[in-house]
């Protein structure tokens, strides 16, 4: 037996290291769904106005920027033409991007579950949403309480400021469900229905100015029992006039008091401990220890910002509630002046993060697709993939979410119309008056497509921004938080310009053909598991044609995706071989076109821009 036991334990590791990753309770330590999802990420005030009885109101953004609204001020309308101002924005005598930024157009809650079909029918099996907790702000970045949905987001605004009034926030136990928290339930019974999931933003290294703790501080000073949650640099004195209260902010922002630091939990603990108790509020809604009622994750905002002691504290709690929870962060700039982003891997070591939002994916999609002049090659992007795929263990590297765009970015049609820029630099004419804010032209809408279709064919889940799929346009924040383009409604025209320069009019609707086009990807996706779980390796790089071949291998089914990143047709041989290719043809799964070979040679034709998926 002893001399058995070495071999013994070879085989064991040899096995177990082809298994997926497991923690302690024997649970995969990345949720499988996850390597399977295709994301779609919402920014809730401007995806779809289900109930305009809710609407905001001056009274509704106090304690918000600019903390003075308009005289006149009134909800935007959906389909007006961005850049031009209303009455009232012309009144106040400032520019677009000061008034974009006191802009509402009432998206709620009632709007995402009216349109979970939409969303269905996409293809799309997990949902992302942008901060939903109350806040006074459009983007809610600025959080007043984490225990309540935002009131405007729900059907009684007025109601739910009632069941605030009747709680103490600091105290879970005297917490209610407001009509907004409850539509949010619903929304969540909706999705899981439809056999979706869905995660949240968590807001954790700031809050707002309005949040109840910081108003307690603001209140008594020293005497408050939250006065060691905040950063706090100098107390008021009563005896002058003057105000010496000082305390810092996220990046220098006064109106994001940021949470103080602690070396034993990470964040302040008495701060880490209410966030455990938004922790399982959210996750397990009547807690009966069966979390179906809940959320299915979170995605964490600035997660470089706070200490990893706190990360793994708080993927213990949430993986205490849910072990098929999804926790993803934003790990983006190390050093933004430079253009240089993290290499998100010590966050994805099995005790804090499953993902990722997976920017340096974006980044090498921008060099090899929307750059002209400084465009990399298709070695040069293998090799960025590759290197991705290296420094991510491998569970996490097929878990990441692979955008292009966000509610912080330009979208991916203003990219390739505005190329050879660093990516999220100088993304907007309020950054460079030399940015473009037409849409995409017929070309440019190739190169859109062929991104899309690398997405959907790589390793890490898809994640589509709103609207990208509608052929939706614009520039760094705020105009890439266009209110949703929906089909069968009318738009104006944009013919407005932010800067005063000529401009071309721009027709604003829904482009069937390339929400046809993400559709018929995704469900290639979803029908092929070797697209979202295969192994990947890069087969045929031609950097002079612009061409590159990848393969995609899973229980010896094999699926072949060649590309053509140039503006000419290009016609190449090459050797396909699989295990499961016996016949000579391979279908291409994007028009249903055969492609015949012999000896496993092919020949291979390809228009511009053009990705074939050959099965």
């Amino acid at each position: 037996m002893e001399k058995l036991f070495p071999m013994m334990l070879f085989i064991y590791l040899f096995i177990s290291s082809f298994l997926p990753a497991q923690d302690k309770n024997n649970v995969p330590r990345v949720p499988g769904w996850s390597k399977d999802a295709v994301w779609y990420q919402i920014f809730p005030e401007r995806f779809a106005n289900g109930d305009k009885t809710n609407d905001p109101t001056p009274h509704d953004m106090e304690g918000a920027w600019p903390y003075n609204i308009p005289e006149g001020w009134h909800i935007s309308p959906w389909t007006s033409d961005w850049y031009k101002l209303q009455p009232w924005e012309k009144a106040d005598g400032h520019d677009f991007y000061w008034n974009a930024g006191i802009r509402r157009y009432g998206g709620d809650i009632q709007g995402i579950i009216d349109h979970l079909g939409y969303l269905e029918k996409l293809g799309i099996t997990a949902i992302y949403l942008t901060p939903i907790f109350e806040s006074p702000s459009l983007h809610k970045y600025d959080t007043r309480m984490y225990h309540h949905i935002d009131n405007n987001f729900g059907p009684n605004p007025k109601e739910d400021e009632k069941i605030w009034a009747s709680e103490n926030p600091a105290d879970p136990k005297t917490w209610k469900w407001t009509t907004a928290d409850k539509l949010f339930l619903k929304l969540i019974q909706e999705v899981h229905k439809r056999g979706m999931k869905l995660i949240i933003d968590g807001v954790f290294n700031h809050v707002g100015t309005s949040f109840w703790a910081f108003q307690d501080v603001v209140k008594n000073q020293q005497k408050s029992a939250f006065k060691d949650w905040f950063k706090i640099k100098s107390w008021d004195n009563p005896a002058t006039p003057e105000n010496e209260f000082e305390y810092e902010g996220w990046a220098g922002v006064k109106d994001l008091p940021e949470i103080r630091k602690d070396a034993q939990t990470g964040l302040e603990k008495g701060f880490a401990d209410h966030i455990h108790s938004i922790i399982k509020r959210w996750m397990d809604p009547n807690g009966d220890g069966n979390p179906s009622d809940g959320i299915d994750g979170w995605r964490l905002d600035v997660a470089e910002k706070i200490d990893m002691v706190f990360w793994k504290q708080f993927r213990k709690w949430v993986k205490e509630v849910n072990p098929e929870a999804y926790i993803t962060g934003e790990i983006l700039w190390e050093n933004w002046q430079v253009n240089k982003m993290f290499n998100a891997s010590p966050w994805l070591q099995g005790d804090s993060f499953d993902g990722v939002m997976n920017y340096r994916f974006a980044q090498a999609v921008k060099k090899f697709v929307t750059d002209v002049n400084d465009q990399i090659s298709p070695g040069a992007f293998a090799d960025s993939i590759e290197m991705i795929k290296r420094e991510y263990p491998k569970d996490n590297f097929y878990a990441v979410q692979n955008l292009f765009d966000s509610h912080d970015v330009d979208r991916i049609s203003s990219q390739i119309v505005n190329p050879d820029k660093w990516y999220d630099h100088e993304a907007n004419p309020a950054q460079n008056k030399d940015y473009k804010v037409r849409k995409p032209d017929k070309t440019e809408l190739l190169k859109q497509k062929l991104a899309a279709g690398i997405q959907m064919t790589m390793p890490g889940a898809p994640m589509i921004y709103f609207g990208d799929e509608a052929g939706m346009w614009g520039g760094d924040d705020p105009d890439c938080r266009k209110p949703m383009v929906w089909s069968g409604v009318k738009y104006e025209t944009e013919i407005a310009d932010p800067l005063g320069r000529e401009r071309k009019p721009d027709p604003v609707f829904f482009n069937t053909d390339i929400f046809n086009w993400y559709k018929k990807l995704i469900d290639i996706r979803k029908e092929n598991k070797v697209l979202s779980e295969g192994d990947l390796s890069f087969l045929y790089i031609n950097n002079g044609n612009k061409v590159l071949g990848y393969r995609r291998m899973l229980d010896n089914k094999t699926t072949f995706v060649i590309l053509n990143n140039g503006n000419t047709n290009k016609s190449i041989e090459m050797k396909l071989e699989s295990p499961d290719n016996k016949g000579n043809v391979l279908t291409n799964l994007a028009d249903g076109k055969r492609v015949t070979g012999k000896d496993n040679i092919y020949k291979i034709d390809l228009q511009p821009y053009q990705i074939m998926i050959l099965r």
